[in-house]
């Protein structure tokens, strides 16, 4: 089997049966965010204690890049501290820009790495991650 067929396997596997996909029902922080040019709409929402992602959901439409990679993101994030989710974050748009990057242990988001290829998905892709990024924000400040 090559690479890129079990990239596409991941993907659609994460878009199929998604990791995490849902509301929560106790209390936590939710980011709307929508990428115009697609369609796509992303709900996340964070549950956080102490400075650290506790639990992650998501809800939302669109293609199976940006859904996949809200799947992806948010079984990644979930126990790490805000430092950690944010070098995620950095980590996942250095491989958005076609850089070499290894995701140890998360190896699924590697699967993405192909995505960077087609400039017009990169921001289906990045949707998640960006409302991580604001979600973060917002309880830092």
């Amino acid at each position: 089997m090559q690479l890129d067929d079990l990239y596409r396997r991941v993907i659609m596997d994460h878009y199929k049966n998604p990791r995490n996909r849902g509301t929560m029902e106790h209390e936590s922080v939710t980011i709307n965010l929508n990428n115009p040019t697609c369609g796509d709409r992303i709900a996340l929402q964070l549950q956080v204690e102490e400075g650290k992602v506790i639990d992650a959901k998501f809800s939302g439409e669109g293609c199976s890049i940006s859904l996949s990679s809200a799947s992806m993101m948010t079984e990644a994030v979930k126990g790490k501290t805000y430092e950690q989710a944010l070098e995620l974050a950095d980590r996942f748009s250095s491989l958005m820009k076609g850089e070499p990057v290894e995701f140890d242990e998360l190896e699924d988001i590697e699967a993405l790495s192909g995505v960077n290829k087609f400039p017009a998905r990169i921001k289906c892709a990045t949707l998640s991650w960006n409302a991580l990024r604001k979600g973060i924000e917002h309880q830092q400040q």
